[in-house]
């Protein structure tokens, strides 16, 4: 934790668990975000969350008083589609197990419900079902391939944490034996998207999330510095379970502009 952070130019920043948690910002997050940006560091904000579009995501960090501009924030929802747009000049079919919030992002693509050629696995809380879970791996069972939006285990609300997708998505590639495409965090291919708007070499960039696993160990895994912020889904037993051994742990993102001057 000692070690000289100083040569940060850039930072990758989670945000659910990071900036807020629910619709309540984190103390100190708006004002640590002010003194980065005076300190001259670049931002870019990477989030897992698959029930909103990215112009949402923006219209929510407004809400809560954060100046953030659209291209500044990469969403799994986005890297999805961008994922979907390189199989080809066709637009694959698709079942999209998604919010309807953001159904519309894939409306480019056709719905084939009975033998879709990818199948995405987003966010739809309370709406998985045993029969549902039948019909996925039916379409994977006739050749269908598995596309999660990301893999993480659980997420952190008001009333405490919950189950993530990634429970899912273990279920499905267990019963169907094919191993899905991670599109977001930790994909390296994810983090990537975010370093390459940045214009910076990866040893000056770092990524601050609250998830041991899926920020920090992913963000390490694609050269970055990965910070540990003890807020949101933090755990201590995870930390000191983990095989992952992060570059800093902080107390909030309040700490980081401490931590990059030191």
């Amino acid at each position: 934790m000692a070690a000289n952070h100083s040569n940060i130019r850039g930072l990758l920043i989670d945000l659910d668990g990071v900036l807020y948690v629910g619709g309540d910002m984190i103390p100190g997050a708006k004002e640590s975000l002010d003194a980065l940006k005076r300190m001259g560091i670049q931002r870019r904000f990477v989030t897992n969350t698959t029930t909103r579009t990215a112009a949402a995501v923006v219209e929510k960090l407004g809400k809560l008083g954060f100046d953030v501009a659209a291209d500044e924030v990469f969403s799994a929802v986005t890297a999805t589609k961008q994922f979907l747009r390189s199989r080809g000049d066709d637009r694959p079919a698709i079942h999209a197990v998604v919010r309807d919030s953001v159904m519309p992002e894939f409306a480019e693509f056709p719905k084939d419900s009975e033998s879709p050629e990818f199948v995405l696995i987003g966010d739809i809380g309370a709406a998985w079902s045993y029969p549902l879970m039948n019909t996925i791996f039916r379409q994977l069972e006739q050749g269908a391939e598995l596309v999660a939006m990301h893999k993480n285990r659980f997420f952190q609300t008001d009333e405490g944490l919950c189950m993530d997708i990634g429970g899912f998505v273990d279920g499905l590639e267990f019963v169907s034996g094919k191993t899905a495409h991670i599109v977001g965090k930790p994909s390296s291919e994810f983090f990537q998207l975010g370093i390459d708007s940045l214009g910076l070499p990866v040893d000056q960039v770092a990524m601050v999330g609250d998830d041991i696993e899926s920020d920090v160990g992913g963000g390490q895994q694609a050269g970055l510095t990965g910070i540990l912020v003890k807020t949101g889904k933090f755990r201590p037993a995870q930390l000191e379970s983990s095989e992952v051994e992060p570059d800093a742990v902080i107390e909030s993102i309040s700490n980081l502009p401490d931590l990059l001057r030191s």
